[in-house]
C-alpha cells in the first residue's frame, strides 16, 4: 500500500478525562490544578495506545502498521511539531471522542538523508461539542549522521520573560507514563546512549510544548491579563533535542503584532523548540 493511499484515513477513539491523569500531570509539572478545567495541552494524556509486548518495536513504540503508514526503512520516529486551536477546555470527568485523520504524507531529503513527514489531524469532541482541533507533524528518519549536531547560541531575547528548570529522569519517566509513551529514548539510559547515540535521556517535545504553553500564560498574566485568560491557538516546532540533567530555559515575549513568541534553549543557549501563542 503506497504511503499516499493513507491520506484521508480516519480512526475514532473514546476516553474519559480521568482525575488521576490531571493529578499526575500537576505533580509532574509542579503546577497544582485549580478547578475542573485542564490546562492547555494536558489532553495529550488521553487516548493512549497500549500494546501487548509482541506489538512493540525495538524502540518501545508500537510496531509499524495500523493507522499510520508503515515506514519500515526509516527506524527513527519523532513528534516534530504541530498546531493547536482551543475551542473549550477539557474538564475532569468529561466523556471524550477523538476523530483522527491522516492529512498528508510527504517525502523529503535532509542533512540526515531521506525523511518522511506525516501530518495527522485530530478533532477532540466533548459533551458540549468540539474542544480542541490540532495537527501533529510526525517525522521518520534513518540512522545516518550524528544524533546531535553542533549549534551556536541563539541571539538574546531582550525583555523576554525567563524561567528555567532541570528535567530529571523522574520527570521524564512520569511524563512518559502519563502519556502512555513507551519510546525508550526518554527513560532507558543504556538504549538512548548506546543504540541511538544521544548523550542522555531526551526531553519529550510535547513536554517542552506543555511547559511553553504555561509560560505563555504566565507572560500574559504578568502583562495584566485576567484570571480567566485561556489560550486560543498554539503552534510549536522542534529544532534540536535537549537532555536530562541539563538546564532548560523557557523564554517568551510579545512581538509587535501581539503574538507571543516562545523558545526553549539548552544550557549552551541553542534553541531546542520554538512556539507561538495567542489568547482568546
Amino acid at each position: 500500500m503506497a504511503f499516499e493511499a493513507y491520506v484521508g484515513r480516519q480512526e475514532e477513539r473514546e476516553d474519559r478525562a480521568d482525575p488521576r491523569l490531571a493529578e499526575g500531570m500537576a505533580a509532574t509539572l509542579g503546577r497544582p490544578l485549580e478547578g475542573a478545567e485542564w490546562p492547555a495541552l494536558w489532553h495529550w494524556t488521553l487516548f493512549q495506545d497500549w500494546r501487548m509486548p509482541d506489538g512493540l518495536g525495538p524502540d518501545g513504540h508500537p510496531r509499524r502498521g495500523g493507522f499510520l503508514p508503515p515506514v519500515h526503512d526509516l527506524p527513527r520516529r519523532m513528534w516534530a511539531g504541530g498546531r493547536v486551536t482551543f475551542r473549550a477546555p477539557v474538564r475532569t470527568g468529561d466523556a471524550l471522542r477523538r476523530v483522527s485523520t491522516i492529512l498528508s504524507v510527504k517525502e523529503k531529503s535532509g542533512g540526515s538523508g531521506r525523511l518522511v513527514f506525516v501530518t495527522v489531524g485530530h478533532v477532540l469532541h466533548g459533551p458540549g461539542g468540539v474542544l480542541v482541533e490540532e495537527e501533529q507533524d510526525i517525522v521518520y528518519r534513518g540512522t545516518e549522521g550524528a544524533a546531535v549536531k553542533a549549534a551556536v547560541a541563539a541571539p538574546a531575547l531582550e525583555g523576554a520573560l525567563e524561567a528555567s528548570l532541570v528535567p530529571d529522569p523522574v520527570m521524564l519517566f512520569r511524563y512518559s507514563a502519563l502519556t502512555g509513551n513507551g519510546h525508550r529514548i526518554h527513560y532507558d539510559q543504556p538504549y538512548v546512549t548506546g543504540e541511538e547515540g544521544y548523550p542522555g535521556l531526551v526531553v519529550h517535545g510535547p513536554l517542552q510544548a506543555t511547559l511553553l504553553a504555561r509560560h505563555a500564560l504566565d507572560l500574559a498574566l504578568r502583562e495584566g491579563a485576567g484570571p480567566g485568560t485561556v489560550l486560543a491557538r498554539f503552534a510549536y516546532r522542534g529544532k534540536r533535542p535537549c537532555f536530562d540533567g541539563r538546564r532548560l530555559t523557557l523564554l517568551g515575549r510579545r512581538d509587535a503584532e501581539g503574538v507571543i513568541r516562545l523558545e526553549t534553549r539548552d544550557e549552551d543557549g541553542a534553541t531546542c523548540q520554538e512556539a507561538e501563542a495567542s489568547f482568546a
